[in-house]
């Protein structure tokens, strides 16, 4: 699979607590997001960028690879069984991606008053109208919303199904490396996580790097990590044959 830090560098950006951002990556492109103070959480959202129809599957990128979290060598499904996304290196090793994302109305519960009229360019963003600004540049909207996935974030399951948020499960400098296996629309968006317990609301910051890169090969080791992430692949090869 090589070192994608060797890859050449296209862009750099600073993803400041409570902003948003999207970009298309390229079928091959490295997204890289790194933690700089630890404690980060941003909400993903990913689409076909050839047709926005398809976007990612929670339900189906989980059942088919039998796991309830994302780390290295785990792709992200689409609805047509094609392979968004894959996680080519990751040095945190939990990423949530059944918890969701929160609202105006749970910021307004959790943490007050926090208006643009009363902070300024200091309010509470929530991730729910994040993700709608973004998409709305595309031409999406509310019914577009799918469950999202959370990056640098850890909830823990009880045996009676109760979640609780691990908090200081990421550290600073924790990474995790995205491949675009298609052409891929990638929604982001700095916001606290709706199951943390801080009482203060403050979005830690997040350092964006895109890469250069080129798809899996036949060895690569998200693609050979199951038998149905390798009929994934084998499905979006044919996709741009």
């Amino acid at each position: 699979m090589g070192d994608p830090s060797l890859e050449p560098e296209l862009a750099a950006e600073a993803l400041r607590g409570g902003q948003m951002w999207s970009r298309v990556l390229r079928r091959g492109q490295r997204l890289e997001l790194t933690d700089l103070e630890g404690g980060a959480s941003v909400a993903a959202l990913f689409y076909n960028a050839d047709d926005f129809g398809e976007r990612y599957n929670m339900p189906d990128t989980l059942k088919a690879q039998h796991l309830a979290r994302l780390t290295a060598g785990v792709a992200l499904f689409s609805d047509m069984g094609r392979v968004l996304c894959s996680i080519v290196a990751d040095s945190c090793g939990w990423h949530d991606t059944i918890t969701g994302h929160g609202t105006a109305k749970h910021n307004l519960a959790k943490y007050g008053e926090g208006s643009y009229q009363r902070l300024r360019n200091d309010f509470y963003r929530n991730t729910r109208d994040n993700f709608l600004v973004e998409l709305g540049k595309y031409g999406l909207g509310k019914k577009d919303l799918v469950a999202n996935l959370n990056f640098f974030v850890k909830v823990a399951v009880d045996d009676l199904g109760g979640l609780s948020f691990v908090t200081g499960h990421s550290r600073a400098g924790s990474q995790v490396v995205l491949r675009a296996d298609m052409n891929t629309l990638v929604v982001l968006s700095n916001t606290p996580h709706p199951l943390d317990p801080s009482p203060v609301y403050a979005p830690k910051p997040v350092a964006l790097v895109v890469r250069g890169g080129a798809p899996a090969a036949a060895d690569d080791t998200c693609r050979n990590a199951r038998p149905e992430t390798e009929r994934g692949f084998t499905l979006t090869d044919r996709y741009f044959q």
